[in-house]
């Protein structure tokens, strides 16, 4: 199942990626590249393969991921935190 992203996430997210997106987007693409591969790989496919803009495809599922991500390690420190008591 996935994370659940909070409201708080969402918009810390979203600063962050949307003062600078060029730049925050190429942050992303390093930071897959050694995290997940495959899904980088995947993203930068499926940009180039289709009619629409791929700085925009990329940009939300860069956007996507990393929500994703921040939200399993804001859920598995709350259950961390309840097993250790």
């Amino acid at each position: 199942m996935l994370p659940f992203i909070t409201e708080e996430t969402r918009e810390e997210t979203l600063q962050e990626a949307l003062q600078d997106v060029g730049e925050w987007r190429k942050k992303m693409v390093h930071y897959l590249k050694e995290e997940n591969p495959e899904v980088n790989a995947a993203i930068i496919e499926s940009s180039q393969k289709t009619g629409l803009d791929p700085k925009s495809i990329a940009l939300g599922a860069y956007i996507t991921y990393i929500l994703l991500e921040k939200s399993e390690r804001e859920e598995s420190g709350v259950v961390e935190k309840f097993l250790e008591e």
